[in-house]
């Protein structure tokens, strides 16, 4: 899996790449189709202090999922974008999983 890690508009501490890195790693548990990952952080104007944190993850099939999340600290922003990635990811593979499950399979009389 290929990580990816952008700061906009400021420099980064090395700390909170490795934070970003370490989160994304925990997509493998629920599905090892992942190509890869980035994360895109900006910082608003100083008197907002709003710090947005964007995380695109891309998979096999095409598929890609994106989720963005504002709040005052990095760190919480970065958790909350990896939450709704992980729900986007869980949906994707149930329905991997389930695909045929619905459909009923009439047996010949």
């Amino acid at each position: 899996m290929t990580f990816l890690f952008t700061a906009r508009h400021f420099k980064a501490h090395d700390s909170l790449k490795e934070f970003a890195e370490a989160e994304t790693q925990k997509f493998t548990r629920y599905y090892d189709g992942i190509i890869k990952t980035e994360v895109i952080l900006d910082y608003d104007k100083p008197e907002n202090s709003v710090k947005n944190a964007e995380v695109i993850v891309h998979v096999k099939n095409n598929h890609t999922f994106i989720a963005k999340e504002a709040s005052d600290d990095f760190k919480k922003s970065i958790e909350g974008a990896m939450n709704k990635i992980e729900s986007q990811i869980k949906k994707f593979k149930e329905k991997l999983t389930n695909h045929n499950a619905d459909k009923v399979v009439k047996q010949p009389e």
